[in-house]
């Protein structure tokens, strides 16, 4: 028996569990037809744990009608509600007169075997003032990873991190053994949460932490597929529960009072509660739950379902893994597919179909032969995860469709607020129309203005919403490579690519569905801004300083790209700064990149042209080609570009991804300014450059030369001609450096483990773990970096010499491979 308290966190409201937690708590929310977090009560008690406090704040009296004073089960509860959310650490706070010895924080809405005993008696022999239950976990991105050395001590926290932060695969299960003084210093009321302020508070004050990693079940409740999984957990035996109907035959378990009438075909494990009806020919396959007083008719098929209370399944229907909530009643012949939640009370008729991942809110009523082939609250199904490491990518009406577009527009636009002013342009193409037009659908049902801009390109979507003062924009393009690919880039009030913060909170309320609706007085008329392009190229003249003497020397410049829009305003750009130009249509006359560049590079150097540019469709990113034909992509552009702002510009910093080789470093030293490495994502990037206060125009002069192809190579051009230099001198100037990059496959499951065991193997080594692990020697280093979108590692690496950085390379693709192998093995 262990002597201390508990304190169920109960407050959850469980907004990605919607529609099951409508009319509930999450904690409240049944697994195998009683509340999870009775589940809780019952390990506490098993413990001998019976003086327990609830924190409740969404729908309190559900709870607490339910569980009253704990007698039932054989504890004392008390209840502590919060009226305004207080944070995990506040509302525990919140029960300041409870707390007066060592106690135990716990869930009360995810599933645990935990033996308490075993972690009460670690967190003594330690001596810790606060120890956190971990659990390794496969892909721990969705979870606050903790880093312990090898005595247990907590030595690093990061909180849901990306997969470069993915130091190790324990995360924190929200469990912890407490002693009251640590949070002495916090008063009742206070708002503040463990993860993000008491445990780095504490750890900055070298208090004793210490992670005790358990072996036993713990699942996070936290959407519908964990939902599902924790019942057939269950049923599988991989929970030590017990369970409250006796098993009648093997992986069988059957309610009093229910019946079978007939030939019913039970396939376990099955889980049927009481006082059910199950007529003849009815079957229920494996993984299937029925709650209390439900009734199957003739012929019904449950598969790998759960059905709440009160439920009728009517003739010939089949449903197959979806979630049924109680009191609804499901006709004759009707068809609920895979990933399907029917919200509670709702009515579906005689022959209906349901579509396989859709939503229905509670009390809704189907027509018979009605085919359902959306939520029935708006739009179509989400991927959990939308965003890429630059906004979203998907084929037209596959991923990206106009119900994905709208639902997109109503989101962002709900989080900006009903005034706010959103920017949306399209491409050359109807696809990029068609897809724009949805997110101007989305936004004006919020009552948002959205402002259209047809035909053009990000660098002057990215300027427009500055120029109009809006609070947003999107920016929709097609693939280089294939037309049916598109891209939709979302950008801030400063044009500039949202940060991974607003990417999951666009995530997460796209996948409740619960946005704003506007009245129809409130709906906006969308505004079209037809001059954009001109007070663009005004803009970007303004930057150039030498402009008479560009047009005196009259520079030949070659233009190319697969965009029709980026060609005109480029030419008309480089034309009014002084340029000839010649430019090249590239989207029909070849069938790859490689012949795309290398047939460019002959037309520059044939035509004794000053320079070529080959723009991709974002206007943002682009290739430069010297006199000679010298192709300048990638870290040799990035150098470059740095090269032409340390010349041109007087800046004190100059911020790079993480990945950039450090060579560059001692270019930048030359010229008295300071490298920031940042995180590799390129929103991370662009937001570090933004918060550089040395500006131009209002822009940060990096960012200009970075993210506006345009206005770079005008810049570039003033350079050269100012100085009676060629590109090729510039390039030159450039220090040699050795760098290469690899890609490895690895399934996303092995990820985690392989972070972990990647840090073990070179504890004795010089690493840094700021994203990835990068392993360092005097003669190079190795950046191991998880990718956040594919299913494989990114190696980077540096050497004294190219030879060593390619050794590099191929001895850490060995070691992950190996390491993949001996995981699965």
């Amino acid at each position: 028996m262990v002597n201390i308290k508990a304190i169920i966190m109960a407050g959850g409201k469980g907004t990605r569990l919607r529609p099951l937690t409508c009319s509930l708590p999450k904690p409240m929310v049944p697994i195998l037809n009683k509340p999870v977090m009775e589940y809780t009560i019952n390990l506490l008690k098993k413990h001998g744990i019976r003086e327990i406090a609830v924190t409740v704040a969404y729908l309190p009296m559900v709870l607490i009608d339910y569980f009253g004073t704990g007698e039932k089960w054989g504890v004392n509860l008390s209840y502590y509600v919060e009226d305004e959310p207080l944070g995990t650490g506040g509302c525990v706070r919140n029960a300041e007169e409870f707390i007066d010895e060592t106690f135990i924080v716990i869930s009360g809405d995810a599933l645990t075997d935990l033996d308490i005993k075993k972690a009460v008696e670690y967190h003594k022999y330690k001596t810790s003032k606060i120890t956190i239950v971990l659990k390794k976990e496969d892909s721990p991105i969705e979870y606050g990873v903790v880093i312990t050395n090898e005595e247990g001590k907590i030595t690093r926290f990061l909180e849901k991190p990306s997969w470069g932060e993915v130091f190790s695969n324990t995360v924190n299960t929200g469990i912890y053994i407490i002693e009251p003084e640590v949070i002495s210093d916090y008063k009742k009321g206070d708002i503040f949460d463990f993860s993000k302020d008491l445990f780095p508070k504490l750890l900055a004050a070298k208090v004793s932490m210490y992670g005790f990693v358990t072996d036993d079940y713990w699942c996070d409740i936290g959407d519908l597929n964990s939902y599902k999984q924790t019942h057939f957990d269950i049923l599988d035996g991989k929970v030590n529960v017990e369970l409250e109907n006796l098993e009648s035959s093997t992986g069988i378990w059957m309610g009093k009072n229910s019946v079978l009438y007939g030939d019913v075909k039970i396939i376990p494990p099955v889980y049927i509660g009481e006082n059910c009806l199950l007529n003849k020919g009815s079957v229920l396959g494996p993984h299937t739950i029925v709650g209390d007083n439900c009734t199957l008719e003739a012929r019904s098929v449950l598969k790998k379902s759960i059905i709440w209370n009160n439920n009728l399944i009517g003739v010939d229907t089949h449903v197959s893994g979806a979630v049924v909530c109680s009191n609804t009643r499901i006709k004759k012949r009707v068809n609920v597919y895979e990933n399907v939640v029917i919200g509670e009370g709702s009515v579906l008729g005689d022959n209906v179909t349901v579509k396989p991942s859709l939503k229905l809110w509670p009390y809704k009523t189907i027509d018979e032969n009605s085919v359902v082939s959306q939520n029935l609250i708006w739009g179509t199904k989400l991927r959990k995860t939308i965003f890429g490491n630059k906004g979203i990518s998907g084929e037209i009406n596959v991923e990206i469709t106009p119900e994905f577009a709208s639902k997109l527009g109503a989101t962002y636009a709900s989080i900006l607020g009903g005034e706010s002013i959103i920017v949306v342009s399209s491409g050359d193409s109807n696809a990029t129309k068609l897809i724009a037009n949805s997110l101007v659908a989305g936004i004006h049902t919020t009552g948002a203005q959205a402002i259209t801009i047809d035909n053009a390109v990000l660098s002057l979507n990215n300027f427009a919403v500055r120029h109009h003062n809006a609070n947003g924009g999107f920016c929709v393009e097609t693939g280089s490579l294939n037309a049916n690919n598109l891209f939709i880039e979302v950008v801030n009030e400063n044009g500039v690519n949202i940060d991974r913060n607003l990417e999951r909170e666009i995530e997460n309320l796209m996948s409740r569905e619960d946005f704003k609706r506007c009245n129809a007085d409130q709906i906006k008329k969308t505004i079209t801004s037809n001059n954009i392009s001109h007070y663009y190229i005004e803009e970007g003249i303004k930057l150039i300083k030498n402009v008479q003497e560009i047009k005196k020397k009259n520079p030949k410049i070659v233009i190319a790209s697969k965009s029709t829009s980026i060609i005109d305003l480029a030419k008309e750009f480089l034309e009014n700064i002084g340029c000839q130009t010649r430019y090249i249509n590239i989207s029909n006359k070849f069938e790859d990149e490689e012949n795309n560049i290398n047939s460019i590079a002959s037309r520059v150097t044939m035509s004794g042209a000053t320079l070529g540019i080959v723009i991709q469709d974002s206007s943002a990113d682009m290739v430069l080609i010297d006199e000679k034909g010298r192709v300048i992509e990638s870290e040799r552009l990035q150098f470059l570009l740095a090269l032409t702002i340390f010349k041109t510009k007087k800046v004190k910093k100059l911020v790079l991804p993480y990945t950039f080789p450090n060579v560059i470093e001692n270019m930048a030293k030359f010229y008295g300014v300071t490298i920031e490495k940042t995180k590799s994502n390129p929103s991370n990037v662009m937001n570090e450059i933004l918060k550089n206060n040395e500006t131009e125009k209002g822009v940060p002069y990096q960012f200009i030369l970075n993210y506006h192809a345009i206005w770079a190579v005008g810049i570039i051009i003033d350079l050269l001609v100012s100085n009676s230099m060629t590109l090729g001198g510039l390039l030159d100037e450039i220090p040699a450096f050795y760098y290469t990059k690899k890609l490895v496959q690895c399934d996303w499951k092995d990820k985690g483990e392989i972070m972990r065991k990647m840090i073990e193997e070179n504890k004795n080594n010089k690493i840094e773990l700021f994203e990835g692990v990068k392993i360092i020697d005097d003669k190079g280093w190795a950046l191991i970096l998880p990718d956040n979108e594919k299913a494989s590692f990114n190696i980077h690496t540096e050497g004294f010499t190219q030879e060593y950085a390619e050794e590099l390379a191929v001895f850490y693709e060995d070691k992950i491979k190996k390491m993949i192998i001996n995981q699965n093995s």
